[in-house]
């Protein structure tokens, strides 16, 4: 019976290398310009933000928790950052630091209504995701903020890689992932983290601290969701109020495609990014060949539903 689970793991593991792969090969033979430096770097820039949330998505869902309000918090930073530093006239250093720590404070209260009051994960989240959206209009007021400091939006900036322009988001978003992975695979709390997942009753009867470990990874993921909104600003130069409107279900959808399970206690963190650069592939290749943006939305809808899917199935083969 203990041997089970390794006939499964490969193949949860390398699927989505092979979605990627397949993807690239497609998308290479309808144009051209797919695989061109500038085209792949432009691919990692347009990723960037959804990347780091999804980061913070998969440490919940190891946990069998579930966020659905990243995309509006992490819209929530933008705005602090943007209006901290313009209006208030704040330092950028301080004004991306009351970003992160009002993303921070979300992840907290999140953490806090699911581990002390015991509210499931998606309904909490359901009305952050609303509070976050609220506040966000009401103190932006549905304006967008222009006219930035240099400091916010420097990585939004690139540099030369084989003629191709890398940016500097999308470096720390890689560096990111390598840190997380390294936590997740070699550290006593990365191991809670699956413990937890796959048995919190159990992992508590031994010890373990559940809710602290929970309480941590939301408070995490809502660091992780500052960050993410440093790099919105970055990229598109302003602090825009309806940012992060399809970034939860995008984030989601890349954890999904990575392999890790909506049930908990299974998945690889660099799977994330995998699923991350599967959706964008296939948005920017589909772009290429001219296909209407609603069919990109369709396909992504089929690709999450098929992983989900892909992913009971496994279970049911792994009992």
């Amino acid at each position: 019976m203990a041997k089970s689970p390794t006939h499964h793991i490969p193949w949860g593991a390398l699927g989505p290398w092979l979605a990627l792969l397949g993807a690239c090969i497609f998308f290479a033979t309808q144009s051209d310009r797919f695989l061109t430096g500038d085209n792949l770097s432009l691919i990692l820039q347009q990723v960037m933000v959804v990347g780091v949330i999804a980061i913070g998505q998969t440490l919940i869902i190891l946990t069998a928790g579930i966020d659905l309000s990243c995309g509006m918090v992490m819209a929530l930073g933008g705005i602090i950052m943007s209006k901290f530093a313009t209006e208030l006239g704040l330092p950028v250093p301080v004004a991306i630091l009351c970003g992160v720590g009002v993303t921070t404070l979300f992840g907290l209260i999140n953490g806090l209504l699911v581990t002390r009051i015991k509210l499931p994960p998606f309904i909490v989240t359901l009305g952050t995701l609303n509070i976050a959206f609220a506040i966000t209009q009401l103190y932006s007021s549905s304006q967008t903020i222009t006219d930035l400091p240099a400091g916010l939006t420097g990585l939004g900036t690139t540099f030369a890689v084989g003629g191709a322009a890398v940016a500097w988001g999308a470096v720390l978003m890689l560096v990111l992932y390598a840190l997380a992975w390294f936590v997740l695979r070699e550290t006593a709390a990365g191991r809670h983290i699956y413990a937890v997942g796959n048995n919190a009753e159990a992992t508590r009867l031994v010890g373990i601290p559940t809710q602290r470990v929970l309480l941590g990874v939301y408070v995490a993921a809502g660091a992780l969701y500052g960050i993410a909104s440093l790099l919105s600003v970055a990229r598109t130069g302003v602090g825009d109020p309806n940012a992060g409107q399809t970034e939860n279900l995008d984030a989601i959808t890349a954890v999904v495609l990575g392999g890790t399970s909506l049930f908990g206690g299974r998945g690889v963190v660099l799977g994330s990014l995998i699923g991350v650069l599967i959706v964008g592939v296939f948005r920017n290749g589909l772009t290429l060949m001219g296909v209407s943006s609603i069919y990109q939305v369709l396909v992504t809808g089929v690709l999450v539903i098929l992983a989900v899917a892909a992913d009971q199935l496994s279970r049911r083969g792994a009992r």
